[in-house]
């Protein structure tokens, strides 16, 4: 079987709500070290590696997913020890592709995931799913979502 794609129904749909995350992936914490914001400093490095994620906004959709959690089990894109920012350590990052519904809308998206044993801060919990897609419309803390996931790529499950 093909994994999904956007052209593929193939997929696992699960809802979730969007909450607010730590605003550094977009650089509009005031007290973010990244003004320009992580996503977009990151970008070349990615593209360097093969995945271009310039046509999406240069920031995270966190979507809580609870009481459901998640683990990467086999993501698309796996690209070890990035080293983006001269004054960070170097970091792993993984992507997977997805599709966002909102709004009577369907998105392409990618799960964005930074390794939490090489990030060295603004951890997520495991039932915080971090989307990169293009801009929503109207879109709040609170509101509900729901995702499209390639079950061969991620494993959803509940304690």
């Amino acid at each position: 079987m093909d994994k999904p794609t956007a052209m593929t129904p193939e997929w696992i749909t699960i809802k979730g709500t969007i909450r607010e995350g730590h605003q550094v992936a977009s650089g509009i914490a005031k007290d973010s070290p990244y003004s320009q914001g992580t996503i977009e400093m990151q970008t070349p490095f990615f593209k360097q590696r093969g995945l271009d994620i310039s046509s999406f906004f240069p920031g995270t959709l966190n979507v809580k997913i609870s009481p459901y959690k998640f683990k990467l089990c086999n993501p698309q894109y796996t690209f070890e020890l990035v080293k983006w920012n001269l004054g960070s350590p170097a970091e792993t990052f993984s992507f997977s592709f997805c599709q966002v519904i909102y709004n009577k809308g369907k998105y392409t998206g990618l799960i964005y995931y930074p390794h939490p044993e090489t990030k060295p801060n603004h951890f997520q919990d495991d039932s915080t799913l971090e989307i990169l897609t293009q801009p929503l419309d109207f879109i709040e803390y609170g509101h509900s979502i729901e995702l499209n996931l390639n079950p061969t790529e991620i494993d959803i499950f509940s304690d």
